[in-house]
């Protein structure tokens, strides 16, 4: 399926290494993964083996079908994928564990995670020392009592992308709805919000416009903050093939992360003895220099008519004040702002100039700043600029770490739009009425960065994880403990359910995806949308598909003539309404078992340069550069991932580059300006928090530091977001570096306060 042939043979010219795996090197050990899978699963073995072998990974969104895919001949198995595998295998908690909730909160997540699912309905009641067992019918009809007297303004629901299925984000984002609310977010809020935003804007559609098969064989890949290796680390062997079949791979990021620079893809014989040195080019840029580079790129591409102007002038409009703008900038402020020279965004345009193919990848180090939509944009007017969309080797891609959240947006679980992007407003709402049959709330609701400053008086949170997910988790666990009533929905413990109830907290067991009657779909990164067949194994007797929850309390909170129009027979008949009332998601009908699949809008969106927007053109955008100055002495600094999975942590060293969890890594050069050390003790510290951490040398961006995450949340602002999607700006802060700890700040104190 590749674009151009892939080399037959071995290629030592891509091989990292003549020792045998890499062997002595800094590398993750892919093939222990296999064997700890089948450690962690010896008790579930035959049901372990049916999920991989039958089921869409609740990992990554680049979706499987068993153990292959769509793209690439061979089998597919990641280590993220083996290690969410025991969340689905193991059986229930000992309930005596909750008795008393405060001798688990020293455990980390892992740890909660470990002790086993939710095996019922517990209730705590403030005062209370910890759970006790409720029936489903108690539990139901206590929350049902509590939302029937809380305005919909007052009441928030979050659905995180834990392997969530399209079927549970479409029926809980309607039985809200009936509610009365437009109160619900899901994961995406907080990785590609700003995405959706500006492509929509420019394209007309919310997605990636091409396909993952365009990856191998086109002359360009690049990736702007963004490391699959980490977070999609199955696209490694597509990149693999890419390199045989002669497609150049550049990264523009503020660390040259070294697993895009050197990888071993265990699937593959050679790559597994020798390693491939994926990344041809890495240009480093300081955190949030992206727009600056680009824009450089754009000047350099305007000034040598290395643009693709037959594209421009036939698809496109807004391009005159983008080059008004660019040409106007200078370079010295582009240098400046970008952390990079003139010299650099040159051969980056050359690059481009001779790529007639390119793809264009981004992920949260683009979108996870207060200009998160301007960083889109900067990208969208790039591959525009050089026509690379609705072409075979061309398109822009925001790539999805979760396999819930391209489609968790796309059912309107979204705080800001109705099911299939449609804008919150009077007129869409009239419209989801005539499919419905109730009214529905025509204001947009509060986001999942708002639900906790809205003075809420009922949060559900299915999944996920506010004390590691949001910034200042002091100040988070402050706020969720004003909750009066908070509901957790979710198959394993999390540290937010431990927190004592302002007044009642009810924890809800729930099914995993592939416990769900009937079975459900997902929707991957490259819009494919996937049946994921219930697979046959244990059960838990109480655990209950989320969707039913929510149907189960609408009926007991409204009307029957409503509950019923809230009500399905079955994940079939909820797939039937969605092809109705969402036109792209037209096929979704029909899938019904393993490896049934679509992909909505075909392999290319915007085909031949056509867009879905009133004149067919492209919208080119003229973006402010942002501001890039931090106060004297401090440092840049960055969150990012290690060895896990969006927020739960695998293990306390990063395998890819031997980074501890408290490290942080820091350049040779900033390394003797301070006159540190490598693993010296030191603290950061900002106006928002202090953390501990251990000096480790690495290839990150001189002034800029980074930090893992969800531990580098102490030091976020949590007022600074975007200011369209309102995504947090996780990698948009400044600290000072301490030898000794410092005192915490007057800043510090108040910002616990707010």
């Amino acid at each position: 399926m590749a674009l151009k042939p892939v080399r037959k043979g071995w290629s030592p010219q891509t091989w990292v290494s003549l020792r045998p795996f890499g062997m002595g090197l800094q590398k993750p050990n892919n093939f222990l993964e296999v064997f700890r899978a089948l450690a962690e699963n010896a008790d579930n073995l035959g049901y372990a083996w049916r999920i991989l072998q039958d089921g869409v990974c609740d990992g990554c969104a680049l979706g499987t079908r068993g153990l292959r895919d769509w793209t690439i001949q061979g089998l597919h198995l990641c280590n993220i994928r083996l290690r969410l595998l025991r969340l689905n295998t193991m059986g229930p908690l000992d309930p005596a564990l909750l008795k008393d909730p405060t001798l688990l909160r020293g455990k980390s997540s892992a740890e909660l995670r470990a002790l086993g699912r939710l095996p019922y309905p517990l209730y705590r009641r403030r005062g209370e020392r910890g759970f006790t067992r409720i029936s489903w019918d108690e539990a139901l009809d206590r929350i049902a009592l509590k939302l029937c007297k809380t305005p919909p303004d007052k009441m928030g629901f979050y659905l995180t992308s834990r392997g969530t299925p399209n079927e549970t984000y479409y029926v809980v984002q309607k039985a809200v709805r009936a509610l009365g609310s437009n109160n619900i977010d899901n994961a995406a809020r907080i990785c590609h919000s700003p995405s959706t935003v500006a492509l929509k804007a420019s394209l007309g559609v919310a997605a990636t416009t091409c396909s993952y098969r365009d990856l191998i064989g086109t002359d360009l890949v690049v990736f702007f903050g963004s490391n699959p290796a980490v977070n999609q680390p199955v696209m490694m062997k597509y990149l693999y093939y890419a390199k045989k079949a002669g497609t150049q791979v550049v990264c523009v990021n503020p660390y040259q992360e070294p697993a895009m620079q050197h990888y071993w893809i265990p699937s593959d014989p050679e790559s597994a003895l020798f390693g491939t040195r994926i990344t041809d080019r890495f240009f480093r840029v300081q955190p949030g220099g992206d727009s600056a580079f680009i824009s450089g790129t754009l000047k350099h591409l305007i000034e040598q008519n290395w643009l693709n102007q037959p594209f421009i002038d036939a698809h496109t409009q807004g391009f005159e004040a983008v080059r008004a703008q660019v040409l106007a900038t200078s370079w010295e402020e582009l240098e400046q702002r970008s952390g990079s020279s003139k010299a650099e965004m040159l051969e980056f345009a050359l690059l481009l100039a001779k790529a007639n193919k390119a793809v264009l990848v981004w992920s949260m180090g683009i979108t996870q700043h207060t200009t998160g939509e301007d960083a889109v944009q900067s990208i969208i007017n790039l591959g525009l600029a050089r026509g690379y969309l609705g072409r075979e080797g061309c398109g822009l891609m925001p790539i999805r770490g979760h396999s819930g959240v391209q489609g968790g947006a796309e059912m309107g679980a979204y705080a800001t739009v109705f099911p299939g992007g449609g804008p919150i407003n009077a007129e869409s709402a009239a419209a989801l009425e005539q499919h419905w049959g109730f009214p529905v709330p025509a204001e947009p609701g509060l986001t999942v960065t708002e639900m906790l400053e809205a003075n809420l008086e009922v949060l559900w949170s299915v999944g996920g994880n506010f004390l590691e997910t949001l910034p200042s988790p002091a100040q988070a666990e402050a706020r969720l403990a004003q909750v009066p009533l908070r509901v957790h929905q979710d198959i394993v413990l999390s540290s937010q359910m431990l927190l004592e109830p302002a007044e009642e907290v009810i924890l809800l067991p729930a099914t995993t995806r592939y416990e769900i009657p009937g079975g459900c779909t997902q929707t991957s990164t490259e819009r494919r949308v996937i049946f994921s067949p219930e697979i046959p194994g244990p059960r838990l007797a109480e655990a209950r598909w989320e969707g039913q929850v929510f149907q189960d309390i609408v009926a007991r909170m409204c009307k029957p003539e409503l509950a019923q129009k809230v009500r399905f027979a079955d994940t079939a008949a909820v797939r039937a309404e969605i092809a109705r009332v969402v036109p792209l998601y037209d096929g979704i009908q029909h899938l019904r078992q393993k490896g049934d699949a679509f992909q909505y809008g075909g392999p290319q969106l915007c085909p031949d340069g056509v867009c879905p927007t009133p004149d067919g053109r492209a919208r080119f955008r003229a973006v402010s550069l942002p501001k890039s100055s931090i106060p004297q002495g401090a440092f840049r600094l960055v969150t990012r991932r290690g060895k896990q999975f969006n927020s739960m942590v695998h293990e306390p060293t990063d395998p890819i580059n031997g980074a501890p969890r408290d490290a942080v890594l820091i350049s040779s050069t900033d390394l003797q300006k301070l006159g540190l050390r490598p693993g010296q003790r030191i603290w950061l510290q900002n106006g928002f928090g202090t953390l501990a951490g251990q000096v480790f040398v690495a290839e990150v961006h001189p002034g800029s530091v980074q930090v893992h995450w969800p531990e580098g949340n102490v030091l976020l602002d949590p007022a600074l977001r975007s200011s369209q999607a309102k995504i947090p700006a996780y990698k948009e802060a400044y600290v000072y570096i301490y030898p000794q700890p410092p005192a915490q700040s007057p800043q510090q104190s108040q910002a616990l306060a707010d």
